[in-house]
């Protein structure tokens, strides 16, 4: 994982998971337990996987989450016992490496099918956070060095659900993994996947016709969650600070951003749901810029721009209009 968050106390977030695993079924009571019902049990990991899940299986499935809505999923801590009640699932849904806590937990559970979204498309490296439209250095390049061993650490960008396209991909593979599972309800699962993939198609379609023809091609972001998103439509991420959404960034930061506004007529600096907008205000005020939201879609909850992840994907997709001037 190539973020790092501020550390949330593993007591609250064990308390907050207990309460809401089995909590976010799409397609049984709010009761429904991990395992053990009529339907197919799928258990997963956060909302990106569990909306898949969701879609793909239907009336069929009965699906929890292991991540609550409002929680930050980086940092998740799983109690014995859901590591427990996940090996009385028939499968869990997961994106390998976002999430240290679930990996271990699948790794101890004896659930009959694993299914890592990072094996059903290709992950890649997106290098530094920060672009260089000058063809210099940064400051933090005489750190390079220091830097060299965690940037192989976190390598591989896990936030492929953010690129329709990638998503896509993995939609086609959880299909077919659930066809494999529970094969008694084939051809639904198929149709499901089917409907799903014309809707990620149609999104893919409205991000390359929204930002083809834009006054600015820069966004400024809290940190790197986009990368796959700016790749496939040819925008370019800036990270205020990285790999830490919560510091403030430095003097000498502001002002490089400052005037990396100025050249590539960047006019909104975005923030995000789950973490504090602190950093990217302290940024938009000192260099005169606006403030928006950009959802990485980690999780929804009353402040999201949409109840499920095509309808912020859409309002994303409008404020990324409105702040690089789409024509």
């Amino acid at each position: 994982m190539n973020v790092r968050r501020r550390h949330i106390s593993g007591i609250a977030v064990t308390a907050a998971t207990a309460l809401g695993l089995g909590t976010l079924s799409a397609c049984s009571s709010d009761s429904a337990a991990a395992g053990n019902t009529e339907k197919f049990d799928v258990v997963a990991s956060f909302y990106p996987m569990q909306y898949l899940a969701q879609e793909i299986g239907g009336e069929h499935v009965n699906v929890t989450t292991l991540t609550e809505p409002g929680q930050e999923p980086h940092d998740l801590e799983l109690s014995a016992k859901q590591t427990a009640e996940m090996g009385e699932a028939d499968a869990v849904l997961y994106l390998k490496s976002l999430q240290p806590a679930v990996d271990e937990a699948i790794t101890q559970s004896g659930v009959k099918t694993k299914i890592d979204a990072t094996t059903l498309t290709t992950l890649e490296d997106h290098g530094s956070v920060e672009h260089d439209h000058a063809g210099g250095e940064h400051p933090e390049d005489e750190h390079a060095g220091e830097k060299h061993s965690e940037e192989e650490e976190h390598a591989l960008d896990p936030h492929v659900w953010l690129d329709p396209v990638k998503y896509a991909e993995i939609a086609e593979g959880v299909a077919k993994a659930f066809v494999k599972a529970d094969p008694d309800h084939a051809a639904d699962y198929r149709k499901n996947a089917e409907a799903l993939s014309k809707k990620l198609a149609g999104l893919n379609t409205a991000y390359k016709e929204g930002l083809a023809n834009t006054d600015s091609k820069v966004f400024f972001t809290n940190h790197a969650a986009f990368g796959y998103l700016a790749e496939r439509y040819g925008l370019t991420q800036e990270a205020i600070n990285g790999l830490d959404p919560e510091s403030e960034p430095s003097p000498a930061r502001i002002k490089e951003l400052q005037e990396e506004a100025k050249a590539d007529g960047v006019t909104t600096v975005f923030y995000e749901t789950l973490v504090s907008d602190k950093t990217a205000k302290t940024l938009a005020k000192d260099a005169g810029l606006k403030t928006d939201v950009l959802d990485p879609l980690e999780g929804i909850t009353d402040k999201s721009k949409g109840d499920d992840y095509l309808a912020v994907m859409e309002s994303n997709l409008k404020a990324l209009e409105a702040a690089l001037g789409a024509k």
